[in-house]
């Protein structure tokens, strides 16, 4: 069973959660750009997963669009991988898991390998004109 004082700890990070993630449903609806992303121990983790998601929406959401299914795959896929590594880079700071740590640190090395080869392809291919 959890002490009254994990208890208050637990409900006073969920408060903090929901403030948070209120506030960044605002700003998307508003069209504002989130700010960017920083993995830092001043957050709770579920305020760093709450900004992971907001930049990775709104990076997709703003993706420059052609109708091309390849291009628009490729536009919208490189935040979305952009996404997972500050997930990644969150679950770092905040678990001493051996497994997650090592998950989370391939996660990082294979999805900036990916969005390396999105960008070369949107070069290869003429950037907002490819196919």
């Amino acid at each position: 069973m959890c002490s009254s004082g994990n208890v208050l700890a637990q409900d006073m990070q969920n408060s903090q959660h929901m403030q948070h993630h209120h506030a960044t449903e605002t700003a998307a609806a508003h069209g504002m750009a989130p700010p960017a992303f920083i993995a830092s121990t001043a957050k709770p983790f579920a305020g760093l997963m709450d900004d992971a998601m907001a930049v990775m929406d709104y990076g997709m959401a703003q993706a420059p669009m052609n109708g091309k299914p390849a291009h628009d795959f490729i536009t919208m896929m490189m935040p979305h991988h952009q996404g997972a590594i500050d997930m990644a880079k969150a679950v770092l700071l905040y678990s001493d898991d051996p497994e997650i740590r090592n998950l989370a640190l391939g996660i990082i090395t294979e999805q900036q390998n990916e969005i390396k080869v999105m960008q070369a392809w949107l070069q290869r291919h003429g950037g907002a004109g490819g196919q």
